[in-house]
């Protein structure tokens, strides 16, 4: 950030209010890029502008602030909604973001129904129906709907029951469904087997145990083994749920813990789901907040989290809870959630836990996060000071040559930023001139590429690479360089020939690195990338190609009218199945061609 943006925002913050609100951060683009709250806005947003070290994460925040907007609230509770809300709308970058469509899974008893059954969902609505979960893991509420629909009586089909059927479906045969369809069972007893679903989501096993274990023997006796056998696997998934139980929980726990663990820039927090004595779930998520403190990092995480989730349970656990965020949980219930900071008897173990296993999963992620580093930044650092280069390499470009026996030869380039592809950077080329010199054909690709460079129409060609790429050897890279020198271009230029993995230099010097290195893994990967992108862009071209010819077989249609008719139906089964007046569609196509193409392809 200059000085000037600096000191014109020092001078604004001076006019402040020193009341309770929430802020705005803005780019020099006009997006908002933060959204914070305070119990004095004064105090709070000044605070990022002092002269005083910050964490990287803020840091990097404040340098790309350009602008500031503030609402002032009643309340800090109304502060704290109206973030959470704004967060939730915008989805500002510096945030801790959770995004929709990444809920997770309930299982719902739609109890209004007067036959209801169990179904898993994955959106939680206010419809009176009853809630169990979340679950975090695919396999944990899959093996339970499962259980169910094995273990007792309901019904799984959307048939509408008030009209009666006929006759029962096959689960009424197989003894797992009492057939309401066919009111084969009162009300009263429909109801009474929903109970014990109920009963056993709620964590009492006992009666889903015995009645598993009677239909196993009797699978057994009647040499039914399959089914034998997935009683016995459903009785095994049982007693892993029980193992899962917490000792000295009521069995009507309902409790969300929020564990958190951070070091320096990375922080990370830990969901764990108690319902009844037993873990449900357990997830957790880096997160990367501009906060400046732990409590601003989880009070922002947890809105975020019930306003994705919907369903609060009746107690929710966080050392850092205090009466706003209380407040706000207990409004978007509507209704009073027990709130703790965990710090006693069970609450403050289940706490302990939580916290234990964020410490744990964030040592892992900054481990991960030091390989990455490695295989990136550190690549790039790696091959800077080996291959001698002008600059770092951020963009690199590699280029490779694909053809089949000198025809359909098409040419590749790639892109990799900060060492990972970016794949809407690629570009591919046709090549028009056939044979197979791809020294030649090198040259051609990298002159046209060159001159896209100084008409900076195309958002990749555009761009400036740092480092450019050849597939080959030193002949290869030679005329790739002459190129470059005929362009009036000084670019970072190297080779990479496979056989013993080789790098050439343009001053004419050979690098050998070892096998593990992480700069040539880098190349190699660039280089792999380059000729795959090229491969399968020629055997596109190869087949689109071959879906010409036939369709040039076809009386009065010409190379450059089946081209045509190719674009618009993109193949050819698309093509046999149009209609007359659908082919009328494509330019230069009348009726009587038309008709030819109709008949082509629809021959008695």
């Amino acid at each position: 950030m200059n000085e000037k943006i600096m000191q014109r925002l020092k001078d604004k913050v001076h006019a402040l209010p020193g009341l309770p609100g929430v802020y705005k951060m803005f780019d020099i683009y006009g997006n908002i890029i933060y959204i914070g709250k305070a119990k004095n806005l004064k105090n709070r947003v000044s605070s990022y502008f002092l002269n005083t070290k910050k964490l990287p994460k803020v840091q990097n925040m404040v340098d790309n602030v350009y602008d500031f907007e503030y609402i002032i609230t009643p309340s800090e509770l109304e502060a704290l909604n109206l973030e959470s809300n704004l967060i939730h709308k915008h989805q500002p970058f510096y945030n801790i973001l959770l995004k929709d469509g990444k809920a997770f899974a309930y299982i719902k008893i739609d109890y209004k129904n007067t036959y209801p059954q169990a179904i898993v969902t994955r959106k939680v609505k206010n419809d009176k129906c009853l809630y169990f979960g979340p679950y975090f893991n695919k396999i944990n509420v899959t093996s339970l709907y499962k259980i169910i629909n094995t273990t007792f009586k309901l019904r799984d089909c959307n048939l509408n029951l008030n009209k009666v059927q006929k006759r029962e479906c096959l689960n009424y045969q197989m003894h797992t469904c009492l057939a309401p369809c066919t009111r084969q069972c009162t009300e009263s007893e429909y109801r009474q087997e929903v109970d014990k679903v109920i009963d056993f989501l709620k964590g009492n096993l006992s009666e889903a145990k015995k009645i598993l274990t009677e239909k196993m023997q009797v699978y057994s006796d009647m040499e039914m083994y399959e089914l034998a056998i997935e009683m016995r696997e459903n009785l095994k998934a049982i007693e892993y749920i029980d193992a899962q139980n917490i000792t000295g929980l009521n069995k009507n726990a309902d409790i969300d813990i929020f564990g958190f663990a951070e070091n320096g820039d990375s922080a990370v927090v830990s969901v764990a789901c108690v319902r009844g004595t037993k873990m449900v779930g357990l997830s957790n998520y880096n997160v990367i907040d501009a906060s400046n403190t732990a409590h601003d990092i989880v009070t922002n995480f947890v809105t975020q989290y019930y306003l994705n989730e919907k369903i609060i349970p009746k107690n929710v656990i966080t050392e850092y809870m205090d009466d706003s965020l209380a407040e706000w949980l207990n409004n978007i219930a509507g209704k009073n959630i027990k709130t703790m900071a965990g710090s006693r008897g069970i609450y403050s173990r289940l706490l302990k836990m939580a916290n234990d296993n964020a410490s744990e999963y964030l040592n892992k992620s900054i481990e991960k996060d030091k390989v990455y580093i490695l295989k990136t930044s550190g690549a790039m650092k790696i091959l800077q000071k080996t291959c001698g280069l002008s600059k770092l390499p951020k963009r690199i470009e590699g280029y490779d040559i694909s053809n089949l026996g000198g025809t359909n030869t098409v040419a590749s380039m790639v892109v990799f930023i900060n060492g990972v592809p970016a794949k809407k950077m690629y570009r591919k080329f046709k090549i028009e001139t056939q044979g197979q010199n791809d020294f030649r054909n090198m040259h051609d690709v990298l002159s046209r590429r060159f001159n896209e460079l100084k008409k900076a129409q195309d958002l990749s060609f555009s761009c400036r690479p740092d480092l450019i790429l050849i597939d080959g050897g030193n002949v290869q890279l030679e005329f790739a360089k002459n190129a470059m020198d005929e362009i009036g271009e000084d670019i970072d230029m190297i080779s990479l020939a496979k056989r013993e993995e080789e790098i050439y230099l343009t001053s004419g010097q050979k690098v050998i690195l070892s096998k593990d290195n992480y700069a040539l893994k880098l190349l190699q990967n660039v280089r792999d990338e380059s000729h795959r992108f090229a491969i399968t862009f020629q055997k596109s071209l190869r087949q689109k190609n071959t879906l010409k010819s036939e369709l040039e077989k076809i009386e009065l249609l010409g190379k450059k009218k089946a081209t045509l008719l190719f674009d618009k139906f993109k193949s050819i089964d698309n093509i046999k199945n149009a209609d007359i007046c659908s082919l009328m569609q494509t330019e230069g196509i009348g009726k009587t061609l038309a008709t030819n193409i109709y008949n082509y392809f629809h021959k008695e």
